[in-house]
């Protein structure tokens, strides 16, 4: 850009950039109203839309009654001018969707991996299943984003470490690309819920914030400055290994009661996974018959399992307390299956004791991200990358 500077083609560029993403966010509008809000006049506006219309990029979809003169037409952006793939891969399911390049979700199919030892097979087989739901053709794909558990490489882009995940090691991301034949992206799953939680929950517009992750077991996002700070080997959130006084070193593997999976024996993982989960709210006489259910049942009944979360929130204010001290990002969102079930009553309990161990007090909030965040936030990822191709390049 700083080669070409005001020339036509890269104000054509900017400008047929702005609209398409003006029309994404707000829906269809008349030639006037992209010109009021872009600041364009009348006559650019019109050779601005024909050149979309002509690059089949937008589309006339109805008019809207105006004064005396003529309805007057109204423009949205062509569903079908690209198409992503987003998946959220883990030991006990794959789930991919389809979205068009309006964000519109198309199709969603989850799939069991079970027996499965070759990664691209399972990846390919999902994505199949998903087109043919969606009734689009794989080669019509133009991105694909993968969130995956463990650690990758924000070098390489590929798997370095995947901790439940055996079969998923370095070089998978060269087989995905080989098979699928398009661009693939592999990323962190919390790291691909920190961006669905920017773009359409509680930390949305936020600047930074950390993202706490609940679940099977303990991880952790960072954004700081609108970014996601990943570290030089991407082992940046991996929570679940932060020594705490009182358990053992996490240098040991253990297999998880609930899940089946190996899971970590010591460090703060070891206090907040599943099974330690459930074991504590036992101790605290709830019968729910997960670490989910328990936790859901006394989040809607304080009187009898306030205190189970009281101790629960302690256990989970080493690690906020941890990232607080060292980052003070402000807020920090709670987010997973466990999290998600112990809505505000946790929140206010984990806010709180880390008050009471912080020099500072961050706000702690309740993910507000609907379905399927890992999900939500790979298929956010790819349309930015399609977006971005399809967007910028513009005809001579």
């Amino acid at each position: 850009m700083a080669n070409r500077p005001g020339t036509p083609r890269l104000l054509r560029e900017l400008n047929d950039r702005a609209a398409l993403e003006l029309l994404i966010d707000q829906g269809p509008l008349t030639r006037a109203q992209i010109g009021r809000h872009t600041g364009l006049s009348k006559v650019t506006a019109s050779q601005l839309l024909a050149r979309l219309e002509e690059r089949g990029l937008v589309e006339v979809v109805g008019e809207q009654a105006g004064g005396r003169g003529p309805n007057a037409a109204l423009y949205a952006v062509v569903p079908a001018s690209a198409y992503v793939a987003g998946l959220e891969v883990g030991p006990h399911g794959v789930t991919a969707g389809i979205a068009d390049i309006t964000g519109r979700l198309i199709a969603q199919v989850t799939g069991d991996p079970n027996g499965a030892d070759d990664p691209v097979k399972v990846v390919h087989n999902a994505v199949v299943k998903a087109c043919r739901s969606a009734r689009v053709a794989l080669g019509r794909l133009n991105a694909f984003v993968i969130g995956t558990p463990g650690v990758v490489d924000p070098r390489s882009g590929d798997v370095q470490f995947v901790f439940d995940l055996p079969a998923w090691h370095e070089g998978v991301l060269a087989g995905l690309r080989t098979d699928l034949r398009r661009p693939v992206v592999l990323e962190n799953d919390v790291n691909l819920a920190a961006l669905a939680e920017r773009a359409y929950g509680a930390a949305r517009d936020a600047e930074d914030f950390a993202l706490m992750w609940c679940d099977r077991g303990i991880g952790l996002s960072v954004m700081l400055g609108g970014r996601l700070h990943r570290g030089v080997s991407g082992g940046a959130g991996e929570i679940g290994y932060l020594p705490v006084p009182g358990v053992p070193l996490p240098d040991a593997v253990t297999e998880s009661i609930s899940w089946g999976t190996p899971a970590l024996a010591g460090g703060l993982g070891s206090l907040v996974g599943a099974d330690a989960v459930l074991a504590l709210a036992r101790s605290h006489g709830l019968t729910g018959a997960t670490a989910v259910e328990c936790v859901r049942e006394a989040a809607a009944d304080i009187a009898r399992g306030g205190s189970f979360l009281d101790e629960l929130a302690v256990r989970i204010s080493y690690g906020v307390a941890s990232v607080n001290i060292v980052l003070d990002p402000g807020l920090v969102v709670l987010s997973g299956q466990l999290g998600r079930a112990g809505g505000a009553p946790l929140a206010e309990r984990i806010e709180q004791a880390v008050g009471r161990i912080c020099p500072t007090r961050p706000r702690v909030a309740v993910t507000e991200v609907e379905g399927n965040p890992v999900l939500r936030g790979a298929l956010h990822a790819a349309l930015e990358q399609a977006r971005e191709e399809v967007f910028s390049a513009t005809a001579d």
